[in-house]
């Protein structure tokens, strides 16, 4: 597909299809950053890499998406992707991201306590 016809290519319901990934900026910074120094990243790895991360959000968040239409709850939730995550057979990450999370809250609420947070 050329440049012209990229930049118009309309996806499911009618979003043009960057507006549907992650900016390439950020998903090669992130994949930067677990690289040597110099290593060097070619612009299609940066695009294969940017349309899976792209597609995996989606696949998670309409799994959870569809959670929360069956519980009649309009805003999702930390929890719903997990839930939909361990439903999808991702049940490896599921875990350490609730650790995760739970340290996530602890600092949270240290910072706006203004207290220093504890491992619990």
């Amino acid at each position: 597909m050329d440049n012209q016809q990229h930049n118009t290519a309309e996806s499911f319901e009618g979003f043009k299809e960057n507006d549907r990934l992650l900016p390439i900026a950020n998903v090669g910074r992130i994949m930067k950053s677990i690289l040597p120094a110099n290593a060097k990243i070619a612009k299609d790895a940066k695009e294969s890499m940017q349309e899976c991360v792209s597609e995996f959000i989606c696949f998670i968040t309409s799994e959870a998406s569809d959670r929360c239409l069956a519980e009649k709850r309009k805003t999702m939730n930390a929890e719903d992707i997990l839930v939909a995550m361990e439903a999808l057979g991702f049940d490896n990450y599921v875990e350490i991201l609730r650790k995760y999370m739970q340290k996530y809250k602890i600092a949270s609420t240290a910072i706006t306590n203004n207290t220093t947070p504890t491992d619990e």
